[in-house]
């Protein structure tokens, strides 16, 4: 496992600690609230039990019931004044609420970005819902991911409820139930929605190294790779196209075009390849393609005038956590290329609500905050704001809440020193006020925040301790079914629905590394023909050389076997002549040894004894 894998394993593992830690102590303190409760409930049940019957003496109207004295509300009620069009964010809190003091945002600030902060369950998602609601209704086009799934209520009218009834009716809103234009969308078909997809090119060697947790020499080398499938007609589509790419650079074919580009250890095109490949792993393979979406879709209106609400459903999101940051942050700078400058207009043409903004920052390069900093600074222009949605303040880097102009902070938990000095820095960014803002923040009930926000001069408003307005439409999620029914019958679901498969760079260094695989198989086949050819050759000439050394053998051992009968035949001869030779020696020795024997009386005597006595004719006496 690499250095990087395991440091975000760490990072991962002490978050979660982190998080169970955070949860067992808002548990800890929800237990302590209640047992609060319960003893001034008790207490109030004996004030009331030993208090003498009679009416109770009247209160003077003008006596102050909570922090702010008269003049202060009369400030803010001034403060809250504006002249042109704007977002109702509920009734300011003085003790109780005070329905004659309501708490807005004018219309035309809004693309001057904010944020909405607070501790998990103080009813973030439902201050989102509830200005979702306003904009639409004003005409102004809603971008927003739906991280919670409850998001797509939106679509469907709200149900009443006597505790519902109780608290607009304390906060002067006049609540009816209603439903708001809604399309769904996806990330790449994951979930319900029409997929919205990013070609790889469009989205950037950038944001997909921040998603990729490549460091910055790594980055450097991304944004080279990009470079030369730009410089070579390479489209990169999906991450198919991008691993051939990297493949091909790394390989054999492309060791010529990897060194021209100067820079990149094939090292790091290995380490850049195997986080590829695990992204795609993780399910990243379907976000990236075509058809790429047209974020003017974004910014329609319905038929009847209100602004169309586009919702992310982004189920699972914490297991891709960088995913979802960088491809919105790629929607936001996708908006920012395309839009023409519009200068301050009545009203933003689109509000990008960026709920979960911690993930968009988290082991953010410089190159990566550069980024955001200057489309938040300069997409107002454009006509589009944002707004920033997170558990607290600091999750966002000041770079970037030095550009907002209105803030809705729920209540902030403060448990550790490090919540404790957090706490301490938000309160000093606000303008001075008659709360005690670190007491207040703390104290913060659901549906509740302190505000301020940018008046129609770009001035900041009094700081307003205000009971947030509830939302018309639908307040948990709408029926699997009607969303499943909407998407079917959207113009775009038929426009992105189906991904295209064109010819890019994986089809074409495929038919590349092909072309050179088979000419290499040809070559090499050429060659080992050649190579055989030569052999045979050889083999052929060793065979004649070897005929020839076994012809010339053969000869000598022919001309051998001559000599040899030769000298065989003259030894024969000789021998044959010795040995006639010696038999007519023998025969004349016989003959002249016989001849001196029978001339020899004795011999002769005795022979004709034998022969006298063979034959009867001895001579008898």
């Amino acid at each position: 496992m690499s250095d990087d894998a395991v440091t975000r394993a760490q990072e991962a593992a002490a978050a979660a600690q982190a998080e169970a830690a955070r949860l067992q102590t808002e548990a800890q303190e929800a237990v302590r609230r209640a047992q609060e409760a319960a003893a001034a409930a008790q207490a109030a049940a004996d004030a009331a039990a030993a208090a003498p019957s009679g009416p109770a003496p009247a209160a003077s109207p003008d006596a102050p019931k909570g922090p702010l004295d008269a003049d202060e509300v009369a400030r803010i009620r001034s403060g809250y004044g504006f002249q042109g069009a704007a977002l109702q964010l509920g009734a300011l809190m003085n003790g109780e609420p005070l329905p004659d003091v309501q708490v807005r945002i004018p219309l035309a600030m809004l693309n001057r970005h904010g944020l909405i902060a607070g501790a998990t369950g103080t009813g973030k998602t439902r201050t989102l819902q509830a200005l979702t609601e306003q904009l639409s209704a004003n005409g102004v086009a809603v971008f927003a991911a739906d991280i919670k799934g409850d998001l797509s209520g939106v679509a469907s009218p709200g149900a009443a409820n006597p505790k519902l009834a109780a608290r607009t009716a304390a906060i002067g809103q006049d609540w009816s139930p209603a439903a708001f234009p809604v399309e769904f969308f996806s990330l790449g078909g994951v979930g319900t929605g029409v997929p919205i997809r990013a070609t790889v090119s469009g989205f950037g060697p950038l944001l997909l190294a921040k998603a990729l947790g490549l460091n910055d020499t790594q980055e450097s080398s991304l944004t080279l790779v990009f470079h030369y499938a730009e410089q070579h007609g390479l489209a990169l589509a999906d991450l198919a196209d991008l691993r051939a790419v990297l493949q091909w650079l790394a390989g054999d074919e492309g060791k010529a075009d990897l060194a021209d580009l100067g820079g990149i250890a094939p090292a790091t095109i290995g380490v850049i390849l195997r986080e590829l490949i695990g992204f795609a792993d993780g399910g990243a393979d379907a976000f990236f393609g075509e058809p790429e979406i047209d974020t003017r879709e974004f910014l329609r209106t319905a038929p009847d005038g209100r602004g169309v609400i586009s919702l992310l459903e982004v189920p699972g999101v914490a297991d891709r956590p960088q995913l979802y940051s960088t491809f919105l942050m790629w929607l936001l700078a996708d908006l920012f290329n395309d839009l023409p400058e519009v200068g301050d207009a009545d009203k933003p043409k689109l509000v990008f609500f960026f709920d979960e903004a911690h993930l968009l920052f988290s082991d953010a390069s410089k190159d990566f905050l550069d980024q955001v900093v200057r489309t938040v600074r300069l997409i107002r222009s454009k006509g589009v704001g944002i707004v920033f949605v997170t558990q607290t303040p600091k999750d966002v880097p000041g770079e970037v809440l030095g550009q907002l102009g209105s803030r809705v902070q729920h209540q902030l938990r403060a448990f550790t020193p490090d919540d404790a000095k957090a706490l301490r820095a938000t309160v000093q960014t606000y303008p001075k006020s008659a709360y005690d803002l670190e007491s207040v923040l703390t104290t913060l009930g659901i549906g509740e925040a302190v505000i301020t926000v940018m008046n129609e001069s770009g001035a900041p408003t009094p700081v307003a301790w205000t009971r947030l307005r509830a939302p018309q439409a639908l307040m948990s999620p709408t029926p699997s079914a009607q969303m499943e029914a909407a998407v079917a019958a959207s113009d775009l679901q038929a426009k992105y629905g189906t991904a295209l498969d064109r010819e890019t760079a994986s089809e074409i260094l495929t038919a590349r590394m092909n072309t050179a695989a088979e000419a290499a198989r040809a070559a090499k086949q050429a060659a080992d023909d050649a190579k055989a050819q030569a052999a045979e050759q050889k083999r052929a000439a060793a065979q004649a050389k070897a005929d020839e050394v076994q012809r010339r053998r053969d000869e000598r051992e022919d001309e051998a076997d001559r000599k040899r009968a030769e000298r065989e035949a003259k030894d024969r001869q000789r021998a044959e002549k010795a040995a006639a030779t010696a038999r007519q020696r023998q025969l004349q020795t016989g003959a002249r040894v016989l001849g001196q024997v029978l001339n020899n009386r004795a011999t002769r005597s005795v022979l004709n004894d034998v022969i006298g006595g063979i034959f009867g004719t001895r001579r008898r006496r």
